[in-house]
């Protein structure tokens, strides 16, 4: 249970990827990632919970982003294959561990999309609205809301689903385009709300108070609970990692498009958060499910609002396209390595591994269609801040383990960034809802089992022993 995986472990040669991408396709998959839902969904979330203060947990959320992001670039240019915080974990911390966090990962990739997929309907259903088309209320939200199933949620899944199955080269490129249109949109917004800013709506500034506390009504406030929320809006970055194996110059490429995705998106989500609470008081805004173009509408501008909604529907799947990348990448490690069904990792003619490609579109479309954004959101959290944990953990056993090893990207003051990121991490996970820990603890526990009585044994390393 505690053997390591070596770094040099050579595999199959069918089940290699193809090297097809380089730093732009990186980036863009990388703030194709992280603008999403975050952005467009959870600020109006986020206020809810923290007030204007929602400026500190966005400050806060991408400090821990920031320092977890360094210790992604290094590992994913020491070692550059698919998996990311699963393979780095079985080479620095062994099986066990690293089956955690492969199991976790499902909660950020698989999940993840299904959350996007649910906040993408949210603009989806009020353009249907708009155009007054004759679908239902019951199809267009959730058991949650009251309705039947998310439809529209169900149905961009399953789109995704068949654009990833074209290839990746070719799924990069209109990832590309729609990054393009979706940060264009984010910048039109700031213009357009700039003029009505208003300093009273900043006040009262913290009115939750800082720590994470349930308040009268059951819910937990306050700029950490806010925090350990939109940490979601952050993550993203993590899933160029799992390109390793398909980038083509893994030394220079990968550490461009993680750390500058990250710079990018953390000055994008400043100027926006505060061009909103600037714009509308966040009692307002807050209880919207669209709430950058309800701003928007609010300050006279229907023409924009409809824009910036319709930038969302184009631009939001591309968030999905690039968790549910990360998703294929990870099981296919896994089943490379024989801890999930070896046949999963068998690789088409166009390069990409079909049939856990499938499987990860389902499991999205049905949490889309009938699990609530929120509750999705913070148990995405829960698998996200283990990965990085564990990431940030390696980095630091492999600084002494393999200490004489090329590292292409080397973490900056290492001693200081790593346990910056754990500790950043586990206060986050403190800060999330009870309920979500402990379904967080049932899931790994479920994990655990599931590793002793079929992983285990069948452990490709298990076979060599």
């Amino acid at each position: 249970m505690l053997r390591r995986k070596p770094i040099d472990a050579e595999h199959e040669g069918h089940q290699q990827l193809k090297r097809t991408l380089g730093w732009p396709s990186l980036v863009a998959l990388g703030v194709g990632g992280i603008v999403g839902t975050g952005i467009y969904t959870l600020t109006g979330i986020g206020a809810g919970l923290a007030g204007p203060a929602v400026i500190l947990s966005f400050v806060i959320a991408g400090l821990v982003c920031a320092c977890a992001a360094l210790a992604y670039a290094e590992m994913a240019t020491l070692t550059p294959t698919a998996g990311s915080a699963y393979a780095y974990s079985y080479h620095a911390l062994g099986e066990v561990c690293a089956w955690v966090v492969g199991w976790s990962l499902i909660l950020e990739y698989t999940v993840v999309a299904g959350a996007v997929s649910a906040g993408w309907s949210g603009y989806a259903s009020g353009v249907i609205r708009q155009l007054s088309l004759s679908i239902p209320e019951v199809l267009l939200k959730g058991p949650g809301a009251g309705g039947l199933i998310n439809l529209p949620g169900v149905f961009i899944a399953v789109a995704v689903t068949g654009m990833l199955l074209v290839g990746t080269r070719e799924s990069a490129r209109v990832n590309f385009v729609l990054v393009v249109i979706k940060v264009a949109a984010l910048l039109a917004f700031i213009a357009l709300t700039a003029p009505a800013f208003r300093g009273e709506h900043l006040q009262p500034f913290m009115p939750f108070g800082f720590e994470a506390r349930v308040e009268a009504d059951g819910v937990k406030r306050g700029v950490m609970a806010a925090a350990a929320l939109i940490f979601f809006a952050f993550y993203g970055f993590d899933a160029i990692s799992t390109a390793a194996e398909e980038t083509r110059n893994p030394a220079r490429d990968l550490t461009i498009g993680i750390i500058g995705s990250m710079l990018i998106c953390t000055l994008l989500y400043m100027a926006v958060a505060a061009a909103a609470l600037g714009a509308s008081p966040y009692a307002v805004f807050s209880r919207s499910d669209e709430p950058l173009a309800f701003i928007l509408r609010a300050l006279g501008h229907p023409v924009a609002a409809s824009a910036i909604a319709g930038a969302a529907i184009v631009a939001m799947p591309t968030v999905i396209m690039v968790f549910m990348y990360g998703q294929t990448r990870v099981f296919f490690a896994m089943a490379r390595d024989g801890l999930i069904p070896r046949s999963l990792a068998s690789v088409g003619p166009r390069g990409v591994p079909a049939g856990v490609t499938v499987l990860t579109g389902a499991v999205a479309a049905l949490l889309a269609g009938f699990v609530p954004l929120k509750d999705i959101a913070e148990l995405a959290n829960a698998g996200t801040l283990l990965a990085f944990i564990a990431t940030a953990a390696s980095m630091m056993v492999l600084r002494r383990t393999e200490a004489a090893r090329p590292r292409p990207f080397r973490t900056p003051l290492w001693w200081l960034v790593g346990p910056a990121a754990i500790l950043g991490c586990l206060y986050l996970f403190y800060s999330l809802p009870l309920a979500t820990i402990l379904r967080f603890l049932a899931w790994n526990a479920l994990g655990v089992v599931v590793y002793l009585a079929y992983a285990r044994s069948r452990s490709r390393l298990a076979a060599k022993a």
